[in-house]
Formats: structure tokens, sequence, C-alpha cells
């Protein structure tokens, strides 16, 4: 997607996920400018943990989120997964 991404990562308990997302930022940062790209991550990221037995639809929907993107916008989906799952927010700081 052009202003998003969604990424399925299986972390092992000794890895803290804040500390994934910088290394995923970081690596792909530098591999993008070292390519010639004008790219920048921005400050935030949204994160969400699922079931195992829920790894097969997510990696379906990964699949297929152009498709999905094109019915419901990553904003609406990303606001009504907040509200879905009564995570507290301030509408200024998400979103960018």
């Amino acid at each position: 997607m052009p202003d998003h991404v969604h990424a399925l990562l299986f972390l092992p308990p000794v890895i803290a996920l804040a500390k994934a997302i910088q290394f995923l930022k970081g690596s792909s940062s530098k591999w993008l400018h070292e390519n010639g790209a004008k790219f920048s991550w921005q400050e935030g990221y949204g994160a969400f943990s699922v079931s195992a037995s829920q790894t097969a639809a997510v990696i379906a929907y990964i699949k297929n989120q152009k498709a999905h993107h094109a019915k419901r916008s990553f904003e609406d989906e990303f606001l009504g997964l907040l509200r879905k799952y009564s995570v507290p927010y301030d509408p200024r700081y998400v979103l960018g």
C-alpha cells in the first residue's frame, strides 16, 4: 500500500516489540535510502497480537490488502480496531 504497511511478525519472548519495530524501520529505511528512495517512517506504529490459530487468516488478509482497502480505508480500519478493542487514543496523535 502506498501509505502503510501490514506485517506479521513472529517474535520470540526475549525480543521486545518496540525493539523489533525499531530494527524493522531502521533496516528498511537504510535499504531504501541506499537504493535512491526518498522515504521516511511516521513516528509511531500500531501493533495487535493475534493467536496462532489466526495466522493463516492474517496472512490471507495481508496478501489481499489492496482489495480490502479498496472497500475500507486504512484510517477507518485502524480506528475501528482501536474502538473494537477499547484501546484509548488521542485523535490528535493517531494517523499523523
